[in-house]
């Protein structure tokens, strides 16, 4: 089991860069930059590579309708190229809030341009001559639709890996059963260990059961708050606001995943609390709303023992990556916090 970190991309790059330094000293071995409507992830990850020599480096997601699938295999190859192999690309359907409101283009078909994205992006690795017909995306573009001049290209440079990891963000049935599918890796958040097989459980069967031999096994990777303390009280507060901004907040009432995601938990009642406190403004009581069970089933937080039996549950569903963000206010506190984590995953 290895353990990275989420990176805040609200701070300078420079002092995230220190910080991801030092976390690999301590042990860690993976970072992951989101990227929503922030400055993009790609050059920030690539001022990350050299500044790093270890750790792996991952968008956590790279929403798959801002970019041509060629153009996702072209950024992953630079990436894994600058980074010297270290390169993991997470990609996702994002929401409409962010598709539609930012990038101002049609939030739909998710599920089939995925399928589609990774296929391209194979062939893009394999410098073989882009040629796709699908339904989504047609390279080339056929003469009815364009000039008529296109034709098959392949990537000029020698990418250093022919596949380059690919991990899915996902939440619905269908998308979690084309990660397992198709992906490397799946990326699932506010991940419940107690509650996983009996929500996906099915989807990753089917999934898995489609697998290529090439692949290896799924790797699934989850984010969790991390606060090592004999006293979890201020700690699980401090982790609900999150929490609350997601069931709440993102998306609307009539679609939001993360509360369908609660609900599924079975939390049905409290996710509906939760998404009125939070629409009407009242943020801070959309916090309070989070029943506590919730906070302990989807972070690492409390004593070193109780950590310890966390993670051998996380690992007995198939857990292969911890993305922990810790909470300790500083830089020292942080990096100890990696350290001690490390030393329980060992």
């Amino acid at each position: 089991m290895r353990i990275g970190t989420i990176l805040d991309y609200g701070r300078p790059i420079e002092e995230i860069a220190a910080d991801v330094v030092d976390y690999e000293t301590a042990g860690l071995e993976s970072v992951t930059l989101g990227e929503a409507y922030s400055f993009d992830a790609v050059s920030q990850l690539g001022y990350l590579a050299a500044r790093t020599s270890r750790v792996e480096l991952a968008t956590g997601i790279l929403p798959v309708d801002t970019r041509t699938p060629a153009l996702l295999g072209m950024t992953a190859a630079g990436l894994d190229y600058v980074s010297q192999g270290r390169f993991r690309l997470g990609i996702g359907a994002s929401g409409p809030q962010v598709v539609e409101g930012f990038h101002g283009v049609p939030f739909e078909g998710s599920l089939g341009k995925l399928r589609e994205i990774i296929g391209i992006c194979r062939t893009v690795w394999r410098r073989e001559p882009l040629r796709h017909d699908g339904r989504h995306y047609q390279v080339p573009l056929p003469a009815d639709r364009g000039t008529g001049l296109g034709k098959p290209l392949k990537l000029i440079n020698h990418p250093v890996r022919d596949r380059i990891p690919v991990s899915i963000a996902a939440l619905g049935l269908k998308s979690v059963e084309l990660a397992a599918e198709l992906a490397e890796g799946w990326e699932p958040i506010f991940f419940h260990p107690e509650k996983a097989d009996e929500v996906w459980g099915e989807a990753l069967r089917r999934g898995r059961a489609k697998r290529a031999d090439y692949l290896d096994d799924l790797q699934i990777i989850v984010r969790l708050p991390l606060a090592i303390t004999d006293d979890d009280r201020s700690w699980l507060d401090a982790a609900k606001p999150q929490l609350a901004l997601y069931i709440g907040g993102m998306g609307s009432r009539e679609q939001n995943f993360y509360n369908g995601l609660a609900r599924s938990y079975g939390f049905h009642q409290e996710a509906a609390v939760i998404q009125d406190l939070f629409l009407s403004g009242k943020t801070a009581e959309a916090a309070a709303a989070v029943p506590d069970e919730l906070v302990r089933a989807t972070s690492l937080i409390g004593s070193a023992a109780s950590i310890k039996e966390r993670v051998a549950l996380l690992r007995e569903v198939g857990v292969t990556l911890l993305n922990v963000v810790p909470m300790a206010p500083t830089k020292a506190e942080r990096i100890t916090a990696i350290e001690t984590l490390r030393s329980i995953v060992d």
